[in-house]
């Protein structure tokens, strides 16, 4: 398939332009609704916060889609219009959350029924793993479903340090644009620019020390993205290795998700109650900076996303070496903690 190259460019630079410059806005907006981040036990701001800063991205990554959308190739009509219907029900509830600080079951809910609304217009996780496979088919939809909540939840999780899941999403959604590319498929292409061009162009106010967060209005719409986009782009087309790929392509959340559920489960507490256990928080609780801890953080990302790309394009040599790296990477890290302790 021969790709169209402007039109990437132009959904990435496009959500990247809107973003940044209505980042004001949503901050404005944050602080009329109310939608303020006070301080508390758990939380790292020192000072009461604007949430809602997530509207940015969402300007963003949506004028993206308008824009460039009619001139896509054999545009599902169906399948797209359910990622976009799916899309608002999450804004919204974030929205909701984000200024009345809505239960966990009520969000829950909502995020299941955008899922379904995405499953019944044509997005399915597709993969070939005989033969457990065989006997998964006809449960599809259910995974499907439980994927795309999962990947909203996992975002949503890291958003606890300045700049993290922005960063971290920016990584993730550029492996995945890499990985659509290589395997055709065009409006996966263009969900990932847009969706990492809205993640750079909210950084900039986001890093530390932050302007503004992007509150659950903008988490879970990033973690909505990628489960949708990588259900389109990757479960299609990698066979057997497209659970793999897509893991190591967002490996931060999921992996910091699967290790707060099991925490949590062990000291039996609920799998909702939010805790100071994940990967950010232990980080700056060793001694490093905010900066630092992120900074570690996208390091890992970044590696496990060309990990991904080089497992897609099976090149095993460079990727033993960059597995290899890895190792080195965290054996560093670990010798670079103690001699801050002492």
């Amino acid at each position: 398939m021969a790709h169209d190259w402007l039109l990437y460019i132009a959904a990435f630079s496009i959500a990247f332009g809107v973003c940044l410059l209505t980042a004001p806005l949503a901050k404005k907006v944050a602080v009329k609704l109310g939608a303020i981040d006070y301080p508390k036990s758990r939380g790292l701001n020192k000072e009461p916060m604007p949430l809602m800063g997530g509207l940015a991205m969402v300007f963003g990554f949506f004028a993206a889609l308008i824009i460039v959308s009619p001139f896509l190739y054999n545009l599902p009509k169906r399948q797209f219009l359910g990622f976009i219907i799916g899309g608002v029900i999450i804004v919204l509830t974030g929205m909701l959350d984000d200024t009345y600080e809505l239960g966990p079951k009520a969000k829950f809910s909502a995020q299941l029924v955008a899922a379904i609304v995405v499953v019944i217009s044509g997005t399915r996780l597709d993969f070939v793993m005989y033969p457990l496979w065989e006997y998964l088919k006809n449960f599809s939809p259910i995974l499907t479903v439980i994927w795309i909540v999962g990947i909203i939840n996992a975002v949503n999780l890291i958003d606890g340090v300045d700049g993290l899941a922005a960063g971290v999403t920016a990584i993730a959604s550029t492996c995945l644009m890499i990985l659509c590319i290589i395997s055709g498929t065009e409006l996966a292409v263009v969900l990932t620019a847009a969706l990492a061009g809205s993640c750079l162009g909210f950084l900039p106010r986001n890093f530390s020390p932050a302007e503004i967060y992007m509150g659950d209005t903008g988490s879970t719409f990033l973690g909505y993205v990628l489960g949708v986009s990588s259900c389109i782009g990757v479960f299609k087309s990698y066979a057997i290795l497209s659970i793999v790929i897509a893991v190591l392509a967002m490996a931060l959340p999921i992996l910091d998700t699967a290790f707060a559920i099991i925490r949590r489960a062990v000291h039996h507490k609920p799998i909702m109650m939010a805790d100071r256990g994940h990967l950010h928080h232990r980080l700056i609780d060793s001694g490093y900076t905010h900066r630092q801890a992120v900074i570690i953080l996208y390091g890992l990302s970044f590696v496990s996303a060309v990990v991904a790309i080089l497992i897609a394009i099976q090149d095993y040599r460079a990727t033993i070496v960059v597995a290899i790296s890895f190792v080195i990477l965290i054996i560093m890290l670990y010798t670079y903690r103690k001699r801050l302790r002492k």
